[in-house]
């Protein structure tokens, strides 16, 4: 059954085999999301985009990724153009409220966001054809084609926690390669009361399917600060300041300038 058909949740237990979802915050879940699902189309997907946009604007998440830029790129004069990669952009909605924020601050900028959805990328476009400066492009972050490519900064907002710790270190020790200034992570905190809440806000409010089992799962498939700290070293990233955010975020800022 087609993940797009009335019954995405259930298509997707059934072809992954999931009964249920085991709960225990000791450990990073290895169950795989719906959005993990690159064929993964149709109007499931885009109410999930719309929802986590929503979510993230509500909730303070976009915030935690802009503030952070916005205090990396003061050291970058004016006149030069900033590179700046968004992995994992669904929507391209992070790359649209950078784009009006360096309008405003007198920036010029170039942005990309990356996504190995192709549909996901295709509903990103359409919803950017007003902003000259954004771009985006099918890709695989673990590809040549895209470890090839240079950026002043990468940002990655709601992404690292769908890939295991084995994975995360290959693909930071690339990053901290292509990014010039700064790698900039926004992601979830593991905790019971970030996974209750989510849990009983989606399930009121979300008309997604794929919002309702994922953004659960997406906390239990998040981070504990050891965790992180075993990622950076791993990777051999002595470099960087990571703080909690709310709600419920880490933001991690590795600058690669010093």
């Amino acid at each position: 059954m087609p993940l797009a058909l009335a019954s995405p949740l259930k298509a997707w237990c059934s072809k992954y085999k999931i009964t249920n979802m085991a709960i225990d915050f000791s450990y990073r879940s290895s169950t795989i999301e719906i959005m993990d699902d690159l064929a993964c189309d149709g109007e499931v997907v885009f109410q999930t985009l719309r929802e986590l946009d929503i979510i993230n604007h509500w909730l303070g998440g976009n915030a935690v990724t802009i503030n952070a830029l916005k205090k990396s790129w003061e050291i970058i004069p004016k006149e030069d153009t900033i590179t700046i990669a968004d992995l994992g952009c669904g929507s391209g909605e992070m790359l649209r409220i950078i784009s009006k924020l360096a309008e405003q601050e007198n920036r010029k900028v170039k942005l990309i966001g990356f996504d190995a959805n192709g549909h996901i990328i295709e509903y990103a476009r359409n919803h950017s054809k007003d902003f000259s400066n954004v771009s985006f492009e099918t890709a695989n972050v673990f590809s040549k084609d895209f470890q090839d490519q240079k950026f002043d900064f990468v940002l990655a907002t709601l992404f690292m926690h769908h890939f295991s710790e084995t994975e995360l270190v290959a693909m930071f020790s690339s990053l901290k390669k292509q990014t010039r200034s700064a790698i900039i992570i926004n992601d979830i905190h593991r905790h019971p009361f970030a996974f209750h809440s989510i849990k009983w806000l989606t399930q009121l409010f979300s008309r997604s399917a794929m919002v309702k089992f994922d953004a659960p799962l997406s906390v239990l498939r998040a981070f504990r600060k050891s965790e992180w700290f075993e990622v950076m070293k791993k990777a051999s990233i002595n470099n960087y300041r990571l703080k909690w955010k709310w709600a419920f975020r880490w933001q991690l800022i590795i600058p690669l300038h010093d």
